[in-house]
């Protein structure tokens, strides 16, 4: 008697139209997973998803959401549901910056939208996959989270978005503890210098901590989709808690 084909893993990519959100979902649509890819930008995700396609030929379905407003993640994971039935793989990508500017520089509001896109929008999507992913048959799932080198070492004038990255740090930790009774794996991949829009300005340089405006080496996002890969592909019972990518010759190991 022929067994069944396996079913394909449906996977969440946040901020999956531009940057390393892109990188990743190319690369999980080549691992043969369904990805949907959200964002707050309609048109961005329409874009990306007609590349994405046209590049690996894999399904790419597109659903517009702002994922530090909750009513919106909700809507975002009962769509996931409804569609799909299932949510094998969130990866909580989604993230902004504030200006490099000294910390008493910095606003309420743009304090305020760092922690929303950072934090909040990755403690909400995993409120909403927890829940899915509990009460979905086979049980359980991965989620992987966007951390960042900041999570480990600041760079000058980053204090919203180091905050908000080492406080992912704690709510992997906490996630992957959390989700060890209902076969929930949760890691975090920790980028450096991914080359992305975000990332342009350093061949012209970028502050060190000394002081000094020095350029930095980058990688292609690339590497960080075969990273994002590895760690979705691996069985429930094995997890890859935190690992970093970064480019070999950038300043952070040393770095002070």
């Amino acid at each position: 008697m022929a067994s069944e084909p396996a079913k394909t893993k449906i996977a969440l990519v946040t901020g999956g139209g531009t940057g390393v959100g892109k990188a990743i979902a190319e690369a999980l649509l080549g691992a043969g997973f369904t990805v949907v890819i959200t964002g707050r930008r309609e048109e961005v995700l329409d874009t990306a998803a007609e590349e994405l396609t046209k590049a690996t030929g894999g399904r790419v379905r597109t659903i517009q959401a702002d994922v530090g407003d909750p009513k919106s993640v909700a809507a975002l994971f009962d769509a996931i549901r409804s569609e799909f039935g299932r949510l094998d793989l969130l990866v909580n990508n989604a993230g902004m910056g504030a200006p490099a500017v000294p910390m008493e520089e910095i606003t309420f509001e743009q304090w305020s939208a760092v922690v929303g896109a950072n934090l909040t929008g990755a403690f909400l999507c995993t409120q909403q996959a927890f829940r899915l992913m509990k009460a979905q048959s086979p049980r359980g799932g991965r989620i992987i989270n966007n951390g960042s080198i900041s999570a480990q070492t600041p760079r000058p004038n980053s204090a919203p978005y180091t905050a908000t990255k080492h406080a992912i740090t704690g709510l992997t930790k906490s996630t992957a503890l959390d989700g060890r009774p209902f076969d929930i794996a949760c890691g975090q991949i920790d980028i450096g210098n991914a080359a992305t829009e975000m990332t342009s300005k350093m061949a012209s340089g970028v502050m060190q901590a000394n002081g000094e405006i020095a350029s930095e080496p980058t990688i292609p996002a690339s590497h960080i989709g075969d990273a994002v890969v590895y760690m979705a592909n691996l069985p429930l019972e094995a997890n890859v808690l935190t690992m970093t990518v970064m480019a070999t010759t950038m300043p952070l190991v040393g770095r002070g």
